[in-house]
């Protein structure tokens, strides 16, 4: 057996995995058909308010918010790039012309509160993460826009180029929680390589 190999992480309860996929998928909702119906902050409120509950119960509290802030920066520098060049576009929520609506960024958030929780299988799995991203990016960007929250002038060229990014996007964010779960917490002795 090799000894260099990092062991699995320990299986989370079935409970706190199902309830960090229960409370995305709320906070989902709560964003998209918020921003569907002009309710957009109160949609976003909701899900900070899920965000809030995770992060307090989180086993690393920290190590969260540093993720779930890596994310929101990475995707909302993705998802205004794809409002910037028209590829989707919103509407409710923008408050800079180009750029993603706030509750993009909350959506977000609500995303990387699950890649130590309910996703923990996609991250030591690259190619999993990278064909789970192609394919559940585009699918939930096309449920939001069924929704009302955003819309595609062209569709089969924007879940084309979601499906790319989120190849990308979810392995890496993937790989990230991972890193930032198993890294030692400050006054936690730092582990011996021998």
């Amino acid at each position: 057996m090799d000894s260099s190999a990092t062991p699995a992480p320990p299986a989370l309860p079935l409970a706190r995995v199902a309830a960090n996929a229960v409370g995305f998928q709320i906070g989902w909702f709560a964003c998209v058909v918020g921003a569907a119906s002009g309710y957009a902050a109160w949609g976003a409120a909701i899900a900070v308010q899920l965000l809030a509950l995770h992060a307090a119960f989180a086993p690393r509290p920290a190590a969260e918010l540093r993720l779930m802030l890596a994310a929101v920066a990475v995707g909302m520098v993705w998802d205004s790039a794809l409002a910037a060049t028209g590829v989707v576009q919103y509407h409710a929520g923008v408050w800079l012309e180009g750029a993603a609506p706030y509750w993009i960024g909350v959506l977000w958030a609500l995303f990387a509160a699950t890649l130590n929780q309910s996703l923990r299988w996609l991250r030591r799995r690259p190619l999993l993460g990278l064909v789970f991203g192609a394919v559940g990016g585009p699918l939930s960007f096309w449920a939001g826009q069924r929704l009302g929250a955003a819309s595609f002038p062209n569709t089969p060229l924007a879940l084309a180029v979601l499906s790319v990014g989120w190849a990308l996007l979810m392995p890496a964010l993937a790989h990230l929680a991972c890193r930032l779960d198993e890294a030692p917490a400050a006054g936690e002795p730092q582990p011996s390589h021998a």
